[in-house]
């Protein structure tokens, strides 16, 4: 560590004010202090001491999504095998099944390594180009700037490929992750200034651009099967209700160990209720807006489902127990609605602002039939009024405030 931190040294050097390349110092910076601790210090008061900093923060979540990294991998590549050894199925060769081949691991479903391997062909790219693309914006506005490149990025640049299907270009990757930093968080000021999560905002902007690529049954299992349809479970429940569901290609346990298709990290709400149980122990991720989300979820449904027999729409029967397994609803729990930029501050804000959001997925899911996901909308929706519900939170306690007074 010693060699290290002498090499840093003299990098920092030449990044100076007075070096060679001063402005390659937000890089050199983003790289030192993602190995060691920062050396700027308060000279003044007032301080705070606390031992979770922003660095810290992202680590955490990086780590969190550790569960849904390593699903991503493995059902992408169960998905792809699986469709492989279908009987009649047209393989289209690639260059993935040349280094899955030359391994000498085959496309068995049922050999773990086997689906690892050829799922991270599909996952690695797409974070590769995320992290490339999407930090280069970092990095450039950082430089025009003359600050420092932010950790946020950090959980960006891995959020954005677990909530893409397999089977989507790179090119289209790099669009959307450049979309996502600039429009999503630059144009803001940066880290701790955007109100939308710039992951779902890249993740929008590729659905509403290129739907062919984002959505459909054709997209969610990778391989180059030709003509392989990979309906997801939201897509069937749609045409069939609750009863496509019992009867379907997945039982709800598939669903939530997330042996299923769907974006490569969404699909298992098993992972990710390991990684909210490092938030919430953690304490990175607030309980408050997982709580509001689950219940909005849970009352919304209930209402609906108790009005199935007067409607025509096979979605309104769908109980809240099959929602919160299909789709992105459990990452976006998880991951997404706790973004602590983004989401409502007040601690009443939170319950508010995760109630709505689980409301709202569940009538965009049942009502809306252009956008069978929902999660992504209601998030993105909520983003917009998550200062607005703390404003009124706040405004309210002051009034209280101001009566207790007013009565002492």
């Amino acid at each position: 560590m010693k060699l290290l931190r002498n090499m840093l040294d003299r990098v920092g050097d030449m990044c100076s004010e007075k070096g060679k390349f001063p402005w390659l110092y937000p890089l050199y910076e983003a790289t030192d202090s993602f190995f060691y601790t920062s050396d700027s210090v308060t000279t003044t008061g007032p301080q705070a001491r606390d031992a979770l900093d922003l660095k810290r923060m992202m680590s955490v979540v990086v780590f969190a999504l550790g569960p849904c990294i390593l699903m991503a991998m493995y059902n992408s590549g169960y998905q792809a095998n699986l469709a492989m050894s279908k009987e009649g199925a047209v393989v289209i060769e690639t260059w993935r099944h040349a280094i899955v081949q030359a391994l000498g691991l085959g496309f068995d479903p049922n050999n773990l390594l086997a689906c690892l391997i050829h799922g991270a062909l599909y996952f690695i790219p797409v974070l590769i180009v995320s992290y490339a693309v999407g930090g280069l914006w970092e990095v450039l506005f950082a430089t025009v700037r003359k600050h420092e490149v932010n950790e946020g990025f950090f959980v960006t640049g891995m959020l954005f490929p677990l909530i893409l299907p397999p089977t989507i270009p790179l090119w289209q990757v790099a669009i959307g992750i450049s979309f996502g930093v600039v429009i999503g968080k630059e144009i803001f000021g940066g880290t701790g200034m955007n109100i939308l999560n710039p992951a779902l905002t890249a993740r929008a902007f590729l659905f509403f651009a290129y739907p062919a690529e984002i959505s459909g049954d054709l997209v969610w299992v990778a391989g180059g099967v030709d003509g392989l349809s990979g309906a997801t479970m939201l897509s069937q429940a749609f045409v069939g209700g609750k009863a496509a569901l019992l009867a379907g290609d997945y039982s709800w346990m598939q669903s939530f160990l997330g042996t299923i298709p769907g974006s490569m990290g969404e699909t298992s709400a098993l992972a990710c209720l390991l990684g909210g149980v490092i938030l919430l122990v953690t304490r990175v991720g607030s309980w408050r807006t997982m709580a509001g989300t689950v219940a909005g979820t849970i009352v919304l449904t209930l209402l609906l489902n108790s009005v199935a027999d007067k409607v025509t729409n096979p979605m309104f029967e769908v109980p809240f127990w099959w929602h919160m397994t299909m789709g992105g609803w459990a990452f976006g729990l998880v991951f997404m609605t706790t973004d602590p930029v983004t989401a409502a501050f007040t601690n009443t804000g939170k319950y508010i602002y995760g109630f709505l959001i689980g409301a709202l997925v569940i009538l965009i899911r049942v009502v809306n039939p252009a956008f069978p996901e929902g999660m992504m909308l209601a998030i993105l929706l909520m983003n917009v009024f998550a200062a607005t519900i703390d404003h009124f939170v706040v405004q309210q306690n002051i009034k209280r405030r101001w009566a207790r007074n007013a009565a002492a």
